[in-house]
């Protein structure tokens, strides 16, 4: 049998919190969080020949990252290690500084890339990395190398960051995927960008679904609850948001994202899929930084 792996391709950087930098980056949120369900998950990346660079692999290759599952494919390039600055509000949603130039705006596409695609089974990408044309051709080609076909996943979580994304961005990463992961913010300004049709977010939502032929559609709302629509069924799930004390959501949609593709690769429900990420996604906002170490009463599967 070969290995399939769960892949998380695109930024790794350092978010400079209040309390200090964390590695983050949502591909990379993405893939740790994946490997604590026992996936074989990679983060495909670059990092710069620098300081902080070296403390990122450090960081992955740490203990507390080893979950027996987690690999990396991180390329060392000529450009600084990526750092986005985050500050909190007073509920604990960050804003975010992303400064250029980054490594992680020149991931190359090598033949160990290609080979790591066909043995994917799932791909989360985001439109962030796609803000540079280098990165954009890489996560492009990953994406169409990965196989098709039942169980086999492509995920978008859009990310909307500040000025970096465009039409073009946005419309070429929904032809890539058959699963959309978006906020409501979000889905307000691509409806108004595209433009998609409908008078609410349930209309536009399902318009989404049907136009670029997605087999899952997850809408986050913050605190307002999350919704999974669905291409074979006219009624989304919908899943209340659990009230807890929040440190910071910083890579809470990541984990999210991760949750409900693993538990769909073991063969659970849709609906016990969205369970689960709801109940994770709540957990990691009660830490501070992206990858907290989950309890094993959510890891289990």
């Amino acid at each position: 049998m070969r290995t399939e792996y769960i892949v998380g391709i695109g930024e790794i950087l350092w978010d400079m919190l209040p309390e200090g930098r964390r590695l983050g980056g949502a591909p990379a949120n993405f893939a740790y969080h994946a490997s604590q369900f026992g996936m074989k998950s990679m983060i495909v990346s670059a990092v710069g020949k620098d300081e902080a660079g070296d403390a990122a692999l450090m960081e992955l290759n740490a203990s507390g990252k080893n979950t027996g599952g987690f690999g990396t494919m991180i390329s060392r390039v000529d450009f600084p290690t990526g750092t986005v600055s985050i500050n909190l509000d007073s509920a604990g949603v960050p804003q975010y500084d992303i400064h250029m130039p980054a490594a992680w705006d020149n991931i190359p596409f090598t033949p160990e890339l290609k080979e790591l695609a066909s043995k994917t089974r799932a791909v989360c990408f985001g439109t962030l990395a796609r803000r540079s044309p280098v990165s954009h051709r890489t996560i492009s080609d990953f994406v169409e190398a990965v196989p098709r076909g039942e169980g086999q996943w492509r995920i978008l979580d859009i990310n909307l960051r500040q000025h970096f994304y465009t039409r073009d961005i946005i419309l070429h990463a929904l032809g890539q995927c058959n699963i959309l992961k978006i906020n409501d913010e979000e889905l307000a300004i691509i409806s108004e960008m595209l433009p998609v049709p409908g008078t609410d977010m349930w209309e536009q939502c399902r318009q989404l679904l049907r136009q670029f032929d997605l087999k899952f559609l997850i809408l986050t709302c913050g605190t307002h609850g999350s919704y999974i629509f669905y291409s074979d069924s006219e009624n989304p799930s919908f899943i209340e948001t659990p009230h807890v004390t929040v440190a910071d959501t910083v890579g809470a949609g990541d984990s999210f994202t991760a949750a409900f593709i693993a538990a769909l690769i073991k063969g659970h429900t849709p609906l016990e899929a969205h369970r689960l990420a709801v109940d994770v996604s709540a957990f990691v906002c009660t830490c501070n930084g992206a990858m907290p170490v989950l309890p094993d009463t959510l890891r289990r599967l």
